[in-house]
């Protein structure tokens, strides 16, 4: 189990987070922003126009420099996800954050769920009327090397008319869109899930891919995700026989008083070069 609000990175942020709020606005008349930089790597903003129901394509762009890392949406041990808020007087909502497949690091007892790369998170945004859109977005992460760095910039975007071809724009949300886990399908699901009575395990049964890079793994890497700011990723017993895979995943502590009743927990798998990611209802 990780409980996500605690560790020793997370206490050297709040040390000096004050840094971070002095950051000013990166701003562009394009369709991206100009990049904000700092010490572990840097960010933008890339967005096209509105389409006729005023949703708008977008995406954060993070590069961290060699060595460092940034985090998925529940990073760990330690570290804070990505938080993206977009300012109200814009007109402007962000609607939902997706996340790409992230890696699973391990350095002694602290252990990450980040991307060590450039990484390109897709935005969903809306536009409130009909006119010209400038998008004042505040990003705060967290960046990593042998200490954590909150790296927060102001991003503004002022976007042309949809008439307009962007083909660079379009190239980098669809290499983005292409990162992320696919939806469960035939050769790739989990078919059954149970919570243990003392709510200690949580029992899994999938299909695997087979024929593929990830056959004859012992395990595919397994993310379970519950309240916010917990992750689970400890397999106890799992057997791998064909595509079929059955595994126990260790939940530890919850939330005091926690009521599974009616919540929905997300689990993302990797098996190889392929992911899933799916929604796991508890009744």
């Amino acid at each position: 189990m990780m409980i996500i609000s605690s560790g020793p990175r997370r206490l050297l942020m709040a040390v000096v987070s004050a840094v971070a709020a002095l950051v000013p606005f990166y701003s562009a008349h394009a369709e991206m922003s100009a990049w904000a930089d700092n010490e572990g790597g840097r960010m933008r903003l890339v967005a096209l126009a509105p389409d006729a129901g005023g949703k708008i394509r977008a995406a954060l762009q993070i590069e961290p420099k060699p060595g460092w890392i940034t985090y998925w949406k529940e990073p760990g041990n330690s570290g804070i996800p990505p938080q993206v808020t977009i300012a109200a007087e814009s007109g402007v909502t962000l609607d939902s954050i997706a996340y790409p497949v992230p890696k699973h690091f391990f350095n002694g007892a602290i252990e990450d769920i980040a991307y060590d790369a450039p990484v390109t998170l897709p935005l969903s945004l809306t536009a409130a009327g009909k006119g010209p859109v400038t998008i004042d977005a505040a990003a705060f992460i967290g960046i990593c090397k042998d200490i954590c760095i909150p790296f927060q910039a102001n991003l503004q975007l002022k976007l042309g008319p949809a008439i307009q071809s962007h083909p660079q724009e379009e190239a980098i949300l669809q290499a983005a869109n292409a990162r992320l886990p696919k939806p469960p399908s035939q050769d790739f699901e989990v078919t059954a899930h149970a919570m243990s009575p003392d709510r200690k395990s949580l029992s899994l049964t999938l299909v695997l891919p087979s024929g593929g890079p990830g056959e004859g793994k012992a395990a595919p890497d397994i993310i379970v995700t519950g309240p916010s700011g917990y992750a689970f990723t400890k397999q106890i017993g799992g057997k791998r026989d064909g595509a079929a895979f059955k595994v126990d995943i260790s939940i530890g502590k919850l939330p005091k008083d926690y009521d599974m009743a009616g919540k929905q927990w997300s689990v993302l798998v990797i098996d190889g070069e392929r992911a899933v990611e799916t929604t796991l209802a508890f009744e």
